[in-house]
């Protein structure tokens, strides 16, 4: 959450000559409706199984940079369908920088509570041994611009 996964892969697709898609922008175009609404009437097992949908249904395609939703790694099948069909990125960052990026944002369900940093914190402890354990690569975008982030994704890409 925070840590640039849309802006980077706008520009990475832009620059691989690929298209782009978000899976929390293809739930928000599926339901009509953001993903605070979602949250509101389905809850975050109602989030995520449409989230699973949607990621079964992304990783399906080809020539695409997909980026996902900061919990889509708490499902065991889209840990399975990322890695089984294609190159995974993790975009690592400090809870300190995703605060930064996130703490005045309303549509982040997640962190409407009276402590949005420990949360933070809780969800990095649960989330970042599966984003390792699934990635092929970790970039830090910590206190790096995106066309930085992008060029250095491109790079290891390019050398794998």
């Amino acid at each position: 959450m925070g840590a640039g996964k849309t802006t980077i892969g706008k520009q990475l697709a832009q620059q691989l000559g690929m298209d782009f898609d978000d899976t929390d922008q293809e739930i928000q175009r599926r339901t009509g409706v953001d993903i605070p609404t979602i949250f509101e009437y389905e809850g975050e097992s109602g989030f995520r199984s449409r989230e699973r949908q949607v990621v079964e249904d992304l990783t399906q395609r080809d020539g695409q940079v997909l980026a996902t939703g900061g919990g889509v790694v708490m499902d065991a099948d889209n840990r399975r369908h990322l890695s089984a069909r294609g190159l995974v990125v993790y975009l690592a960052c400090s809870t300190d920088q995703q605060f930064e990026r996130t703490h005045r944002d309303r549509n982040r369900p997640l962190l409407q509570t009276e402590d949005p940093k420990a949360r933070l914190e809780e969800l990095m402890s649960i989330r970042d041994p599966l984003y390792r354990e699934t990635a092929d690569m970790v970039v830090s975008t910590e206190g790096r611009s995106a066309a930085a982030v992008t060029r250095d994704i491109i790079r290891q890409i390019e050398e794998s």
